[in-house]
């Protein structure tokens, strides 16, 4: 089936041939008529299926002509990912008259003010600096009719579900609303309860596992060692450009110095930098000024970032999904990635929540050369196994025969 076949209207048909769009995806598929039907819709899809398309381009194809009041509010939990689908929203409508406006912290009102001020139809915006707005009569949100809650699972881990329970309230009760989250812990399900009406359910490709482009495997180590041992696997391994997990900020500008103390051309990427920095660093490593991007969580969803050929967790993630949205920034497009795991001792309940979560044991592999300290991880087990460690290390064949050659040669810029 064709987008014409989905009953938008001709100037968002436009726009979706301008961007080169062939066919829909299966989420954009199975939602695209229930927005259309005016029906609230909860989508599950992984990142990368399209659903910014599957809620945007059902409501701009129902709002018709630019109109003075804000009828469209899209809350998203980042700056990165707001300003990335207003960009694509802008994109869609391209065809039409219709204004939208992004607002975020981490710069000035200014710009924010006089857009929301001249009126717009889409507003696309994180909670925090939204209710700024509104608390300022920058906005108002008593016409809006389509409300999307985007990455709602990442809203409540950042604990902004309190402001998005605020912005709810200032908003029409009668809606049409849609929320896409990943998961669907209890807090989410009460504010579904809360907020929506008779929704309907679209899941497509929900991953409980990696993809099977993305070689994945997990290095034990002494705590003492980890720093050591990143520094040893960068200069073991062909790459292109490389993703580092971190699990907090500080943790991240740390990783990131003594990347820059051993002349790697690092980019780092967490919610303590300014609004600039954040551009720059994606910016800067999307066009390859940058080898490396050192993240917390904030790079693992949403991110339009290709080409990415390794990512390694230097901290286990406490969530189990996260593992699977962090290793998936590799492995995209039909490509190949590989992804590879520090863990320590402390680590052993969350890689066992991983492990569970998949519903596969994931490799143990020993760097060859590296001189390693004793810890525990290395007592006897089986090859692949929870405890075990497979052979002497590098030659090992896991994963249907997929080998992680030494003598790796790094990329420089």
């Amino acid at each position: 089936m064709s987008f014409s076949n989905l009953g938008l209207s001709p100037s968002l048909l436009e726009g979706v041939k301008a961007m080169g769009y062939a066919e829909p995806t299966p989420i954009q598929l199975r939602a695209i008529p229930l927005v259309l039907a005016g029906r609230d819709v909860i989508g599950s899809a992984q990142t990368g299926t399209g659903k910014t398309a599957a809620f945007a381009l059902p409501i701009l194809s129902k709002l018709g002509n630019h109109q003075p009041q804000s009828r469209v509010l899209v809350l998203e939990p980042t700056r990165e990912l707001a300003a990335q689908v207003e960009t694509a929203i802008r994109d869609f409508a391209r065809f039409t008259d219709l204004k939208v406006a992004v607002v975020f912290g981490g710069v000035g009102y200014g710009r924010q003010t006089e857009a929301l001020k001249t009126g717009v139809d889409v507003i696309v915006a994180t909670p925090g600096r939204l209710l700024d707005h509104l608390e300022h009569g920058n906005c108002k949100l008593d016409r809006i009719q389509h409300l999307v809650l985007d990455e709602a699972d990442r809203m409540l881990d950042m604990g902004f579900l309190p402001d998005v329970r605020r912005i709810i309230e200032k908003c029409p009760r009668k809606r049409q609303t849609m929320l896409f989250s990943a998961t669907i812990p209890p807090a989410i399900e009460t504010l579904i309860s809360w907020a929506m009406h008779q929704p309907q359910t679209v899941e497509i490709g929900l991953r409980r596992s990696p993809a099977d482009t993305v070689k994945h495997v997990i290095y034990p180590v002494a705590e003492t060692q980890k720093t050591d041992l990143l520094l040893a696997l960068l200069s073991h391994v062909q790459y292109e450009s490389v993703i580092v997990f971190c699990r907090t900020k500080h943790g991240a500008d740390r990783v990131a110095r003594t990347l820059k103390r051993n002349n790697y051309a690092v980019a780092v990427l967490h919610s303590n930098r300014t609004q600039r920095e954040r551009e720059q660093a994606l910016d800067g490593f999307r066009n390859g000024k940058y080898e490396m991007l050192v993240a917390t969580d904030i790079a693992a969803r949403g991110l339009d970032i290709e080409a990415v050929s390794h990512v390694i967790n230097y901290d286990v993630p406490q969530h189990p999904e996260d593992y699977i949205h962090r290793i998936g920034r590799t492995g995209r497009a039909e490509s190949s990635g590989e992804a590879f795991t520090i863990m320590v001792a402390e680590d052993a309940q969350a890689v066992a929540a991983i492990e569970r979560f998949i519903a596969k044991k994931v490799a143990r592999v020993k760097l060859e050369g590296f001189d390693y300290r004793y810890t525990a991880l290395f007592e006897s087990g089986k090859p692949g196994q929870t405890g075990g460690f497979p052979g002497r290390t590098i030659g090992v064949r896991v994963h249907g025969g997929y080998h992680f050659a030494p003598g790796g040669r790094r990329r420089r810029r």
